[in-house]
């Protein structure tokens, strides 16, 4: 069993507290992660990328996230684990079920899947049946063929307002998290304020309730790693587990992410 769950994360929010997520993809990175403390870890579809070499996440299936999270489960100590749900494995509610199922029976304690209002009712049904759900707005990879790239989202006052209609919809629909995904600080602190639910940031400034970080990225393997990426390895000196626990501590004091790491 986790010691975190939605509730506790929940309560470290109302608590003022701080908290942090590294996407985790096999049972050593998911046993040093959980051991360092890190409160929740993302068997993300990131994998497509950093793991499979793709350009995007949009080649990724169910069966690859549940086989990764089959082992995350196996080395975890304790914290909470989120499972992608992949492209196009949620278009339909019931689709959402049944691959909902193959993620939590594989280990998952939260799915987590992509999309705004239109998603109202797929969460609904898995919260409503015992699935908890982690949504997702802003920069949303596996839209990224329909958003023209890997690009801030949010800017315009009209994407702005949209993305915070969307927050309080699937906050009410029965979200347990949501992560917030390139879009400027100052619209992820008025989310952050305005749901009583925890928010993940990932280049989204440091008002957010948590911060999360491709593994491969926060320890420096990415040749071109994005703005909102800082390489803790170099600051740990080559240590993994250094650089696991500083992420960690920088996210709970509020140092990471820094000005440089944000988008205005």
């Amino acid at each position: 069993m986790s010691k975190y769950t939605i509730q506790s994360l929940a309560a470290l929010k109302k608590e003022k507290k701080k908290f942090a997520c590294l996407t985790a993809y096999d049972a050593t990175f998911s046993r040093v992660i959980s051991e360092s403390g890190i409160e929740t870890m993302l068997v993300g579809d990131s994998l497509g990328n950093v793991l499979q070499g793709h350009d995007t996440t949009v080649p990724v299936t169910t069966d690859d996230i549940a086989y990764h999270t089959a082992g995350v489960a196996r080395g975890n100590t304790g914290a909470m684990v989120i499972a992608d749900l992949p492209f196009m494995s949620y278009a339909t509610p019931e689709q959402a079920m049944i691959n909902s199922t193959k993620l939590m029976q594989a280990g998952a304690h939260v799915v987590k899947l992509e999309g705004g209002q239109w998603l109202c009712p797929t969460i609904a049904m898995l919260t409503e049946r015992g699935i908890p759900v982690c949504a997702h707005l802003g920069l949303t990879p596996q839209s990224v063929n329909t958003l023209g790239g890997f690009k801030v989202q949010g800017r315009s006052p009209e994407q702005a307002e949209a993305i915070i209609d969307d927050a309080k919809a699937i906050e009410a629909a029965g979200a347990g998290l949501l992560v917030l995904e390139c879009v400027p600080s100052d619209l992820a602190r008025t989310i952050s304020e305005l749901l009583t639910i925890p928010v993940i940031g990932i280049g989204a400034g440091n008002s957010t309730d948590g911060q999360v970080l491709v593994i491969h990225d926060m320890l420096g393997l990415n040749p071109r790693p994005a703005k909102f990426v800082k390489n803790f390895m170099a600051e740990a000196g080559g240590d993994i587990t250094k650089a696991v626990m500083l992420f960690g501590e920088q996210t709970r004091n509020g140092s990471f992410p820094a000005a440089e790491h944000t988008f205005n």
